[in-house]
C-alpha cells in the first residue's frame, strides 16, 4: 500500500500551496504584513524545505530543553525556580521563529517557483507533529496539579487530544472539499509566545493566582485553545465525496486510536499517565501525527484511506496486555519501548516518503533548489 500511495501522489505535479484559506484576523491583518517583509530578506538560493525543517528543529530543541528541567511537569508548581528564566524567554524566541518560518515557507516556495507535492507533504507532515510538541511544551508553564493549583495529567491528555483532533479536522475538510481551511487555533502559538514572555518576566507564580472572577489565566488560555476547534462550517456545497461512508472514512482510524489510548489511560492498573505523563503524551502526539500524515497523502492524491491504520494493531495488543494485568510492573517499560518504536517508525516513514520516493520522482533535492542528477 505504501508504493500505491506514493505512485498516486506523483500524479499531482501541479500542486500549489495557495489552496489554503486563512480567515484569522490576527493572521490577515497583523502577521501577513510582517511575513511579507520578512520573506524579502530570505536569500533566493535557500530551499523552502530548509525553512520548514529549521522551524521544526527549533520546536524540538525547545521541547527537549524544557523536558530537561521539567520531565514530570511539576517544576513550575512545587519548585517554581527549577526552570531558569532564560528558558522561558528562549521558548518565546523559538516559538516565534518556528511559527514565522512555517508561515513563510509557502510564500518562499512560490517566490522561487519551487512548489511541489513534496513540499506540501513535508510542511503539513511536520506540522502534524509540531502541533503536539507545541502543546506539550506549554504544559510546563501550567504545571501539573499539586492539589492546589495546576492542571491534572488527565486534563492535559484531553486538551492535547482536542488540539490534535482540530488539526485532523482541517485535513479531513480538505479531503472532502479540496480546500484547506486553516483553523483559528493555528495561531495558538502566538498566544504561547505571550505566555512564555509573561512567565519569564514575572515568574510562573502568575499562573497560580486567580485572574478574573476567580478564574485563572490558564482557564482563559484553555478557552482560546478549544474555542475555535469545532470549525466544520465549510462542509457546504464543495463536497467531493458523494457517499457519507467515503466522507467519514478518514476519521475511523483517529477515533479508534483515541478510544484505545483513552481505555489505556482510564483502565491502567499502574496509572500509567500519572507515572509517565511526558512519555505517554509524546507517544500520543507521534501516533496521531502518523495517522494524520496518511490522511494528508490520501487528500493530496484523491485516494481512499485505509480503514485501519497499522499502528492500531500493536497498540491494541499493548493496551490489552496492560489493562489485563499481563504487563504487571513492566507497564512503564512497555510504554517506553512502544514509544521509541512508534517514534522510530514515524521518522522512518517520513524519510522513505519524502527522501526515498518523492525526491527521486520529482528529480529534486529536499534541502536544495538544484535538480538531482538523473540516474
Amino acid at each position: 500500500s505504501f508504493s500505491v500511495f506514493i505512485f498516486l501522489i506523483v500524479l499531482l505535479t501541479s500542486f500549489d500551496k495557495s489552496d489554503a484559506v486563512d480567515t484569522n484576523p490576527l493572521s490577515v491583518y497583523v502577521m501577513q504584513p510582517i511575513w511579507d517583509k520578512i520573506i524579502k530578506i530570505v536569500p533566493l538560493w535557500i530551499a523552502p524545505n530548509v525553512l520548514t525543517f529549521s522551524g521544526f528543529v527549533m520546536i524540538l530543541v525547545n521541547y527537549f530543553l524544557i523536558s530537561f528541567y521539567d520531565w514530570d511537569y511539576t517544576a513550575s508548581g512545587t519548585s517554581p525556580g527549577l526552570v531558569p528564566t532564560w528558558v522561558w524567554l528562549f521558548s518565546a524566541f523559538t516559538t516565534f521563529c518556528a511559527y514565522t518560518l512555517d508561515s513563510i515557507d509557502g510564500k518562499h516556495a512560490r517566490r522561487t517557483q519551487s512548489s511541489s507535492p513534496l513540499g506540501e507533504l513535508f510542511d503539513h507532515g511536520l506540522d502534524s507533529w509540531a502541533t503536539s510538541i507545541f502543546v506539550l511544551s506549554f504544559f510546563s508553564v501550567c504545571s501539573r496539579d499539586n492539589g492546589k493549583t495546576g492542571v491534572s495529567v488527565y486534563t492535559m491528555y484531553i486538551y492535547l487530544s482536542v488540539v490534535l483532533f482540530n488539526f485532523m479536522c482541517s485535513h479531513w475538510e480538505k479531503y472532502n472539499t479540496g480546500v484547506l481551511f486553516l483553523p483559528w487555533g493555528y495561531d495558538l502559538s502566538q498566544v504561547l509566545i505571550a505566555a512564555y514572555l509573561l512567565t519569564g518576566a514575572v515568574g510562573v507564580e502568575v499562573w497560580h493566582k486567580p485572574f478574573l472572577f476567580g478564574y485563572y489565566i490558564t482557564d482563559v488560555l484553555v478557552i482560546l485553545l478549544i474555542g475555535k476547534c469545532p470549525d466544520l462550517a465549510h462542509l457546504k456545497k464543495t463536497l467531493k465525496n458523494g457517499s457519507l461512508y467515503e466522507g467519514l472514512l478518514p476519521l475511523v482510524s483517529p477515533l479508534l486510536l483515541f478510544i484505545l489510548l483513552t481505555v489505556w489511560v482510564v483502565l491502567s492498573p499502574g496509572n500509567i499517565l500519572a507515572k509517565q505523563p511526558r512519555l505517554f503524551l509524546w507517544m500520543v502526539g507521534v501516533a496521531f501525527s502518523n495517522v494524520i500524515c496518511k490522511v494528508i497523502i490520501c487528500q493530496m492524491s484523491s485516494t481512499r484511506p485505509e480503514l485501519f491504520h497499522w499502528f492500531l494493531f500493536p497498540l491494541a495488543l499493548v493496551v490489552y496486555a496492560a489493562i489485563s494485568g499481563l504487563l504487571g510492573w513492566t507497564e512503564e517499560m512497555a510504554l517506553a519501548i512502544f514509544t521509541v518504536s512508534v517514534t522510530a517508525a514515524h521518522v522512518h516513514y517520513g524519510i522513505c516518503v519524502v527522501s526515498g520516493q518523492l525526491s527521486k520522482h520529482f528529480n529534486i533535492y529536499i534541502f536544495s533548489l538544484k535538480k538531482r542528477v538523473e540516474e
